[in-house]
């Protein structure tokens, strides 16, 4: 059986790394700052290594992943960049950390206290940068006890405090909370004593990049914008698309009027119907929540309605007005002619979680 060919995948994700680059050229051109390139969740389901090894050659200043285990893979594919921690740490995870010389975020005095007695007893310095929680609510100093806070953890000789960063909780949806965070931040900063050892200052995300200016950053922390998608209406014209999920049409049949499609029979047919069924489903990352919303999809030169309730391993297409389809044909169910950002608004949520339910089950095809 050695010699049986390798059938080709049922779904698949085709990830263009030379579009990738450019939104990273695109990012830069809104802002003269360095760039911290955002790869956690596997590089928003994109692939943490490929995506991370198509951007090594290109000066960025971080690679931001969300936790340890995310480090930890990108380490073994042995870039230089710097490898920057944007959540908090777990006690367990702090001298692998240091081992590793990745860069934590500083939420607590007690994460700090920790890192410094770690770092002591390893004969070592960890930097680090300091977090401030300017209205995210999810970790770092409050405003008002940072400067205390940047001022103890100085004295601890087994951390160097070399940047200072915030998050944007609502960049883009509340424009006016946003330019107020901005002001504050930049006070903040300003106020600081020895301010020039931060050679890090960093709070704007995708949306903060595109949509905000502050006076003493000095760093950016683009996401969603990397992966072709603007998370600000207008914005999104300079990027190009980056993921395109495929699968094929498995089996055509033609129904008659009345006939129930999928789970539920949430869909009968008004009409004969050509359907076609294709390979792929919320097994997959397709949302189910696309069922009954008109969701399309591309395929032949045209979109075409998927029909009734998306199941785990596939989804019905009316293929009734393109009597060309045949079985074993491409069809598109997000990319360049149907938008992520339509599939996401269509299933009641955000680009950033259609990306990242995207399963292992789909295989990534690199190009670029």
């Amino acid at each position: 059986m050695s010699d049986v060919p390798e059938s080709p995948p049922r779904s698949w994700a085709e990830v263009d790394l030379s579009a990738l680059r450019h939104n990273l050229v695109a990012a830069r051109g809104l802002s003269d700052q360095q760039v911290m390139a955002v790869v956690k969740a596997s590089a928003y389901g994109h692939g943490l290594e490929a995506v991370a090894c198509a951007l090594e050659q290109e000066e960025i200043a971080f690679f931001g992943v969300a936790n340890v285990g995310e480090a930890r893979r990108l380490s073994k594919t042995g870039v230089r960049t710097p490898i920057y921690l944007l959540g908090g740490t777990f006690p367990t995870e702090r001298e692998e950390v240091v081992a590793q010389r990745w860069l934590p975020c500083l939420n607590t005095m007690e994460e700090a206290r920790h890192f410094d007695e770690l770092a002591r007893h390893g004969g070592t310095v960890v930097e680090a940068h300091l977090t401030v929680d300017t209205g995210m609510g999810r970790g770092g100093f409050l405003p008002g006890d940072a400067p205390a806070a940047l001022e103890a953890i100085r004295t601890l000789p087994g951390i160097q405090v070399t940047g200072l960063g915030s998050h944007l909780p609502s960049a883009d949806e509340d424009s006016e909370f946003t330019h107020d965070q901005f002001e504050a931040f930049d006070s903040l900063v300003e106020s600081l004593p020895r301010r020039n050892e931060l050679r890090h200052v960093h709070l704007a995300n995708s949306a903060g990049l595109l949509g905000y200016r502050s006076r003493t950053t000095t760093l950016v922390r683009p996401g969603l914008l990397l992966y072709g998608v603007s998370p600000l209406d207008g914005h999104g014209t300079t990027l190009r698309t980056v993921m395109t999920l495929k699968s094929r049409v498995a089996v055509i049949r033609d129904l008659p009027a009345g006939h129930g499609i999928s789970y539920g029979r949430t869909h009968v047919t008004t009409r004969p119907t050509r359907v076609g069924t294709i390979g792929i489903g919320y097994g997959d990352g397709y949302p189910r929540a696309l069922s009954n919303h008109m969701p399309e999809v591309f395929i032949r030169g045209h979109r075409a309605p998927l029909l009734g309730r998306v199941t785990m391993d596939q989804v019905m297409v009316d293929l009734t007005d393109h009597p060309g389809c045949d079985t074993g044909d491409e069809v598109e169910l997000f990319g360049p002619n149907i938008p992520v950002e339509e599939v996401a608004s269509r299933a009641g949520t955000i680009p950033w979680e259609v990306f990242t339910s995207i399963t292992p089950r789909v295989e990534r095809v690199y190009s670029g």
